[in-house]
């Protein structure tokens, strides 16, 4: 347990520069239209709301709290180094968080996270909202359906939300609870005085899978994410009780 804490620590303040460097997107105005859109593609991909957390709803009395970590491996790095006047940019772009998750009646959850980068000046919060139909038993999974909202702020040149939906399921197994989902995600991306055409508005296909790992004195969390063509590698350490 304290090498999985010290390692997700790590994990935090070792991925904070890159995420830092990528983030000073100030040239906007040197992309063409077509790639902007493979920009917010990216974005859309980075900043969408991570679950981190399985379907069975959490209870009345029950929190789930952490600290995660999620790698974002670019599909336009190219575009990347363009819009931020020809820097260099890592592959795969990190965004630590805190998250936390409480349960309310009728088997419905919601849940925050926010991320920020002081050195580039960037925030990223997101939330959701979930509600389980099925919320599972000895015998029978836990089937949840979700709405998500996430946003960046901290860059003059570029305003970015997402809104999600999907369907997830999961079902324990002695310590462990995998899971799994799918849906879609909408985004919105602005530009701010790039002399841009205009917004991009579109949806992108999710899918995602993970497992809990409840180990008594605290909780580890494994995800991987494809959002449109970019996937996403998450983690979280936390207490859920």
């Amino acid at each position: 347990m304290r090498l999985a804490s010290a390692t997700l620590i790590a994990l935090l303040f070792g991925t904070a520069a890159p995420i830092a460097q990528a983030a000073e997107l100030n040239s906007l105005q040197t992309l063409t239209q077509s790639e902007f859109r493979l920009l917010s593609e990216d974005l859309g991909a980075i900043v969408s709301f991570k679950p981190l957390i399985p379907s069975e709803p959490l209870g009345l009395t029950g929190f789930d709290i952490g600290v995660g970590v999620s790698g974002t491996v670019l599909e336009n790095r190219g575009v990347w180094e363009k819009a931020t006047g020809g820097s260099s940019v890592p592959s795969t772009i990190a965004v630590p968080s805190l998250r936390a998750h409480k349960g309310l009646p009728f088997d419905i959850d919601v849940g925050v996270s926010v991320s920020r980068v002081p050195s580039a000046g960037v925030t990223v919060t997101g939330g959701e909202l979930r509600w389980a139909p099925l919320a599972g038993n000895a015998v029978l999974p836990a089937i949840a359906l979700r709405v998500s909202a996430s946003s960046m702020s901290g860059v003059d040149q570029l305003k970015l939300r997402t809104l999600g939906f999907d369907v997830s399921v999961s079902k324990g197994f002695l310590f462990a609870t995998p899971y799994a989902g799918l849906g879609t995600v909408n985004v919105k991306s602005k530009p701010q005085g790039a002399p841009l055409a205009g917004d991009e508005d579109f949806n992108l296909a999710k899918v995602f899978a993970g497992v809990n790992l409840n180990l008594g004195l605290g909780n580890l969390a494994f995800e991987a994410d494809k959002t449109g063509k970019a996937t996403s590698y998450s983690a979280k350490f936390g207490f859920r009780f």
